[in-house]
């Protein structure tokens, strides 16, 4: 495939990747609304929700972000009563972050909710082509964790840390993971 053809299935994956976000969002909304959290706020919580018990530097690594930018959101979401920090038993200096229950809940139907759409939409397909689909998913994955977690050439993106785009730690040794009920609540094309 030539140069010109990746770089066009690289701009096709993006747009049928954001169709898909977009046309979601508006279907279910987003989760706790009430709370008009970011999307950075929005993607440490479904860290936190799949990942129980992580720490703020382990949190950093997932996000690619910077530990004193995760530090702030905690701060923040600790403020709005979605995110509770404990201290380590057998370490005293370590902070597990966990969600509130009702927080929990609340990302949890809203995940359900776009499951439920998207399984209505996967249900119309032909047999073969879910197949593909599935087929497809660890290879999307590896893309996503190939891509490096900080910018090779300068951009013009925001300039707070905690509204750039998340990047995503890559554990080489890692076989690549697909979480099917990856949440999207902070919408958007990032990946």
């Amino acid at each position: 495939m030539s140069d010109e053809n990746v770089a066009g299935l690289a701009d096709d994956l993006y747009d049928v990747i954001g169709l898909l976000r977009r046309r979601s969002r508006r279907l279910v909304g987003a989760p706790l609304p009430e709370l008009a959290l970011s999307g950075a706020q929005l993607e440490l919580m479904r860290v936190v929700r799949r990942n129980p018990g992580i720490t703020v530097a382990e949190s950093a690594r997932v996000l690619g972000l910077a530990a004193n930018t995760v530090s702030t959101l905690v701060g923040q979401l600790l403020a709005l009563e979605v995110l509770l920090r404990e201290r380590d038993a057998s370490d005293r200096r370590v902070a597990r972050l966990d969600l509130t229950p009702s927080a929990r809940a609340g990302l949890e139907q809203w995940r359900d909710r776009r499951a439920q759409a998207t399984a209505v939409a996967l249900e119309g397909l032909p047999a073969d082509e879910r197949a593909r689909l599935a087929a497809a998913l660890p290879t999307i994955a590896r893309i996503a964790a190939d891509l490096p977690v900080t910018p090779a050439v300068a951009t013009t993106g925001p300039s707070d840390p905690a509204l750039a785009p998340v990047g995503l730690h890559h554990d080489e040794h890692a076989a690549p993971h697909v979480d099917q009920h990856a949440d999207d609540p902070a919408g958007g094309d990032r990946p």
